[in-house]
């Protein structure tokens, strides 16, 4: 029987238009940037983020660490969520590469940070403290099971930060899906910022690759930082190709994600020991964990479901993580379904 990877989006596989498209791409030297390919998918995204210029990074982590470096100096300080992907899982390269210190306020449930915890945090000008140059937001929120931050809280927060002369970076690696679960357009979730990156190898499928959205003064201090990061890249074109085809041909299609992953977790909330940490996702991801009388733990109930051909993410002692994406069918939440309620049923 087939794998069915649930553990996350970035599982996914470039579909045969985008092989075909990286097949047929027309390429140059990005380091002289005379990629056409390259070229096009970075002017694509900035018109899609309302931007004037974008920047093809290798990783969403690469993105957010030059937009953060670009937009602070040795010893500034980002104020940032303590869930935030850009604290936990990007190796502290703000700090160890930039020398940039990270305030951590509290993440709300719903992946926001309340105004005046964001207030309270900026520094006063003083000698002995760091400046406070940027605030960084997470859309959606990864940890807060995969929430949609709205248009009106982004603004919210956007003029805060013009207000206290600050500059406002999104981290937007699933800024669609976000965009979709809301019904609005992500240049509208993107408008308040003054930065922003998206990732191309999750949700929409291609294999490499995230875009970093600006002013061209800030791509132009972008592109400089990228280079120090070791991700300038010769023909590129060939990794753009399969972007392209993702903005164009994938966006749209994540209301199916987000509806397989609704019924993933009213399923799976109705299995005797299991319960959602979060509400019925908004987007694609499933957060869940077993309850006190389960008699194991989660990674013990992992290893039992890859027995069943079933892959999902534990990220905690009794937590689960599960996303759908591209690759995840109907008949594919069917069996995982089927798969969680034999696993915790032969436990009793």
């Amino acid at each position: 029987m087939q794998m069915i990877d649930l553990r996350s989006d970035t599982v996914t596989h470039p579909t045969p238009a985008m092989r075909q498209a990286m097949a047929e791409a027309l390429v140059g030297d990005d380091v002289y940037g005379e990629d056409p390919t390259l070229n096009r998918l970075q002017e694509m995204a900035a018109q899609r983020l309302g931007k004037e210029a974008g920047l093809f990074v290798p990783s969403g982590t690469m993105g957010n660490l030059a937009a953060i470096l670009a937009h602070c100096g040795r010893g500034e300080e980002v104020i940032i969520g303590d869930k935030a992907h850009s604290f936990l899982y990007e190796a502290g390269g703000m700090s160890a590469l930039g020398g940039v210190c990270a305030y951590q306020v509290a993440n709300q449930p719903d992946g926001s940070i309340l105004l005046e915890d964001i207030q309270v945090a900026i520094r006063p000008p003083d000698a002995h403290f760091p400046q406070t140059r940027l605030v960084a937001l997470e859309n959606t929120h990864n940890r807060c099971g995969g929430r949609a931050l709205t248009i009106a809280y982004t603004r919210a927060v956007g003029e805060l930060c013009r207000k206290n002369h600050l500059s406002l970076h999104l981290d937007g690696a699933r800024l669609f899906n976000a965009a979709i679960a809301l019904g609005v357009e992500a240049r509208e979730l993107a408008a308040p910022a003054d930065s922003v990156t998206f990732c191309l190898s999750k949700a929409l499928c291609a294999p490499v690759g995230s875009v970093l959205c600006g002013s061209k003064d800030f791509i132009r201090r972008a592109h400089r930082i990228r280079k120090q990061l070791g991700g300038g890249m010769r023909q590129g074109g060939v990794l753009a190709a399969a972007g392209i085809v993702a903005l164009e041909t994938m966006v749209e299609r994540l209301a199916e994600d987000h509806r397989r992953a609704k019924i993933l977790a009213r399923e799976l909330a109705a299995i005797p020991g299991l319960k959602l940490v979060t509400e019925i996702p908004e987007t694609n991801m499933v957060y869940i964990e077993l309850l006190e009388s389960v008699p194991m733990q989660a990674a013990q109930i992992a290893q039992q479901l890859t027995q069943r051909s079933i892959l999902v993410g534990v990220v905690g002692a009794r937590r689960f993580r599960l996303v759908t994406h591209y690759y995840i069918s109907d008949e594919a939440v069917d069996q995982a379904v089927t798969a969680f309620t034999e696993v915790l049923a032969s436990l009793n």
